[in-house]
Order: C-alpha cells, then structure tokens, then sequence
C-alpha cells in the first residue's frame, strides 16, 4: 500500500483530508504542521505522495514545490489549497506538481483526485482546468530552474533574499569560493547575466497569485 503525507498546518482540514483518503491508503497516513517538519518527514521515510499546503508556515511561495521534486523524486507533489489562481497552478504544474486540488472541493472530488493521481495522470479541477493552458516563458524558466541541484536553489533562493556571497556560505556551512561556484552555475544553467536579474526572476516566479487569473 502507499504511504502518504498530509502537510497543512488546519487540523480540521487534515482530519477532514484523512477522512477522504483513508481508504486508498489504508491508514498508512502522516501529518505534519510546517514546512521545515514536512521535509524532515520525508527524509525520514519514503512516501509515495505527499499533500502540500501552499501557506502553511514555513512555505515561502511556490519554491517548496521545487524543493521536494528536486530532493524526493519519486514522491508524488499534490497541491491542495485555498487559492485557486490560474497563474498559481500553472506554475506549480510547471514545478512537476501532479494535482492541484481546491480546499473547496467535496471529500468525494478529492477521492476521485486522489486515484487519477495515484494512476500515473495529473489532476486539475475541471472548472478551472480548460484556463490553465501553459505560458511558454513560464515553462521554459521551469524548466531551468528543474535543471540546478537541491544546492544550487538554496543558493539562488539565498540570492532572491539579497544574501552575499558571505552571507551565504555562512549559512550554508561551505566556503564563499564554493558559493562564488555554485552562483556561478546557478545563472549558466539559467541562461543569465547576473545575480540580480535571476533572484528578480526567481521571486516573480515563486510567488502565489491569489487573484483567479
């Protein structure tokens, strides 16, 4: 059987949630309430499917998705939010999420979500699902940033919050050579000049729209 992660800091809706898919996974069904606790979670163990809140604690814009595609692989992303903006599940589709399903939604859509994904398809709510044709732009820096290693977001998220190359190897325990190596990298992959124009770019990237277009 699968073994699955809830991530969401609303006991209620994690209750809720558990109610919905308790049968797919026949109990075998872990919480957790931040997003620092929701990736030592999953280094603890493997989960075939983890259900992610976009605004739990912890969870700075859309960069978590990244995270977790790029350190747990084989783990399936499902988006389950409050917002319901259609430049939001864009981008988190174009981040390698497998759903992306309202918190609106009836236990029963959530099931039947739940099933497509757990089949090998993705799932988008089907109102929704005809608006979210993919921005070519968008998919092509999605594309990139899947391309750089756990390190080098880390780097590149650093650099988005205006952190020095001191700054960073500071926090990152390495040396501002290393840091200098990995920036470096960070734009060749992402086909940039600078450090400024790929953290502008990044930051547009990562953040949640909560308007419906």
């Amino acid at each position: 059987m699968a073994k699955v992660l809830i991530a969401d800091d609303h006991p209620l809706f994690r209750a809720a949630l558990t109610m919905a898919i308790n049968e797919l996974f026949a109990g075998d069904i872990v919480e957790t309430a931040c997003f620092t606790s929701t990736l030592k979670m999953l280094a603890s163990d493997d989960f075939d499917l983890v259900f992610l809140d976009l605004n739990m604690p912890g969870h700075e814009g859309l960069n978590g998705i990244l995270k977790i595609r790029q350190a747990f692989p084989n783990t399936l992303c499902v988006i389950i939010s409050a917002i319901e903006s259609v430049s939001t599940i864009r981008k988190a589709m174009q981040l390698g999420a497998s759903g992306f399903i309202p918190k609106s939604s009836s236990l029963a859509t959530i099931t039947q979500a739940t099933e497509k994904i757990l089949d090998g398809d993705d799932w988008l709510p089907e109102h929704l699902s005809h608006d979210v044709d993919f921005d070519d732009d968008n998919d092509d820096f999605a594309e990139l940033l899947n391309t750089l290693t756990p390190t080098q977001s880390i780097v590149l998220e650093m650099m988005a919050n205006g952190l020095l190359n001191k700054q960073i190897a500071y926090e990152l325990g390495i040396s501002e050579s290393t840091v200098k190596q990995h920036a470096s990298a960070v734009l060749r992959k992402l086909s940039l000049n600078n450090r400024t124009q790929a953290g502008v770019l990044f930051k547009r990237f990562m953040e949640i729209s909560d308007h419906s277009l």
